[in-house]
């Protein structure tokens, strides 16, 4: 089944702001170690030019999120509507640890607020994928 322009429009944009959101968060933490052994703070700088496009992500995210929602028929049996709610408190969590990495200040913050943050974008792509059947 080919999907009709808008429904494709929309699943491209879900997808590649999901690469932009939980990849670019693997790959920044994969490549932590090397910038830091090349300047203590090149990794900060990393970040910052990151989150010029990955804030923009998470939101296109949101918003391509709530309009895959309302194109959905509802399964019947409540199964959907769970896995949908704990995806939206997934995304939500995502999207505040991912604020409070920003926002700590010390070594230990910014280690359990990034991890948390790339476990809930995980999770969130687990889920989806869950949603898409």
């Amino acid at each position: 089944m080919v999907a009709s322009g808008w429904d494709s429009l929309r699943l491209f944009l879900h997808i590649l702001a999901a690469t932009i959101w939980v990849g670019g968060q693997l790959t920044l933490a994969a490549l932590v170690p090397a910038l830091r052994a090349k300047d203590p703070t090149l990794p900060k700088a990393a970040a910052r030019a990151f989150n010029r496009i990955a804030w923009p992500a998470y939101w296109v995210l949101v918003a391509t999120g709530l309009w895959n929602v309302m194109t959905v028929e509802d399964d019947g049996t409540g199964n959907y509507r769970t896995v949908l709610t704990i995806k939206v408190a997934v995304v939500a969590a995502s999207g505040i640890a991912a604020w409070m990495h920003t926002r700590a200040t010390t070594t230990r913050g910014l280690a359990v607020w990034g991890a948390l943050t790339g476990l809930t974008a995980l999770s969130a792509v687990y889920l989806g994928v869950l949603l898409a059947g």
